[in-house]
């Protein structure tokens, strides 16, 4: 029989972070912004590992600002492309070193994330110029190996939307559980699948029916390399966003399974006809991630929570004294 809980995670996940973007005045005009006190006490859930590799690559504090010339980052590691500053010098080669020592970093922390800043030509994944209108050239040099080396990436830009956040933040937790739960047999892969299913299935409806399908349809022997793609299927599948139609949706959908099976109202949760905001929205889906633990019921749109040992300790001792 599944177990029908959330999962916990009592270990604190290690997250890297471009320095420039937790308040480090690193930028090349000596600038920084902080990306993570929005976040209040959360950001204590969380070890933090803040990297630069232009710093790293010893240009200095205020620097000229670089640029990637003749294609992207990607292009950059295959010599077919290269990186110069505003004076035109060439700076690729101490660049590259910058990024390696940056990743040996993140590799000693045992990073499971990384939140980049975009814009920048070094750790930029999808933007690497700071101009609205334009995108340069991404991913950045850096960037590049953030997507070889298969990180969970989050744009700082994204923590200043409290449902933005909340959505990269529960996919995190899964994408971290998944990454390191232990899948050996069938029982494993139907346990995994029940808590996943209806996050997959909100953020691609179809593939998670198809794979829903499949895995009901297998027998005990597993065909050969089943297991490692359906992790690294999933795993690419958690790196999706969601949106705020679907995650509400979600959100009343779950929230009525939770009445129904334990009989509660939670007077923080509006019906789905009620204007609110998303700040309201979060507010109300972290509340129904509390309530689930604490009643142990799945809370299948979040399944991956993360609760300190003290937390876990005062929640059994308040159900002691509830009987």
């Amino acid at each position: 029989m599944a177990d029908k809980n959330q999962v916990i995670v009592t270990e604190k996940i290690v997250i890297g972070i471009s320095a420039c973007s937790m308040g480090c005045p690193v930028r090349y005009d000596g600038k920084g912004t902080d990306s993570i006190t929005i976040l209040g006490r959360e950001k204590t859930d969380f070890i933090w590992v803040p990297v630069c590799p232009e710093c790293m690559a010893g240009l200095g504090v205020p620097r000229e600002s670089v640029h990637l010339s003749g294609g992207d980052g990607t292009a950059v590691w295959l010599k077919e492309a290269t990186v110069k500053n505003r004076k035109g010098i060439e700076v690729v080669e101490a660049l590259k070193l910058g990024c390696h020592a940056c990743l040996d970093t993140l590799k000693r922390a045992k990073v499971s994330a990384f939140i980049y800043r975009d814009g920048s030509p070094s750790c930029g994944v999808y933007r690497t110029s700071m101009r609205s209108q334009k995108r340069g050239n991404p991913p950045g040099v850096f960037g590049s190996l953030l997507l070889e080396q298969g990180y969970f990436l989050i744009p700082a830009d994204d923590l200043q939307s409290p449902i933005k956040w909340w959505d990269w933040r529960r996919r995190l937790l899964a994408f971290h559980w998944l990454s390191t739960v232990r899948i050996e047999t069938l029982g494993d892969i139907h346990a995994v699948w029940y808590k996943l299913k209806f996050l997959c299935q909100e953020l691609d409806n179809e593939y998670a029916r198809r794979l829903g399908r499949t895995i009901a349809s297998l027998d005990k022997r597993l065909p050969e390399g089943f297991i490692e793609q359906f992790r690294k299927e999933l795993l690419q599948l958690l790196r999706k966003p969601s949106n705020l139609k679907r995650i509400t949706q979600s959100l009343w959908k779950n929230y009525a399974h939770y009445r129904k099976a334990t009989g509660k109202k939670i007077d923080e949760i509006n019906s789905p006809e009620f204007q609110r905001n998303v700040t309201t929205i979060a507010k109300e889906l972290v509340k129904m991630e509390r309530s689930a633990v604490e009643d142990q019921i799945l809370f299948g749109t979040s399944p991956v929570v993360y609760r300190d040992e003290h937390r876990l300790r005062a929640l059994r001792e308040k159900k002691e004294e509830q009987g």
